[in-house]
């Protein structure tokens, strides 16, 4: 499954038969419960129907979540404040 990196895992995604999926980790589905909602999908993974447009602005806002969320971490992992 192709994995996107920076400071450990970002982002998963893998194409099916009828669907797309994106994994942003539990806390990326989570913090757009509400826009994703319209979308299947589990505690970490979204699917989004290959008959519908890509939201594009919606999965770049879940990546840019994500950077913040692993750029964080890291920050705090290595003892350093911002």
């Amino acid at each position: 499954m192709p994995t996107f990196f920076l400071n450990g895992n970002l982002v998963h995604f893998a194409a099916f038969k009828k669907h797309v999926g994106f994994y942003p980790t539990p806390s990326g589905i989570e913090a757009f419960k509400k826009e994703l909602s319209i979308y299947e999908g589990a505690k970490g993974s979204v699917q989004f129907p290959l008959d519908k447009p890509m939201p594009l602005k919606l999965i770049s806002r879940i990546v840019k979540f994500r950077v913040a969320e692993n750029s964080k971490k890291a920050t705090v992992k290595s003892g350093k404040k911002k």
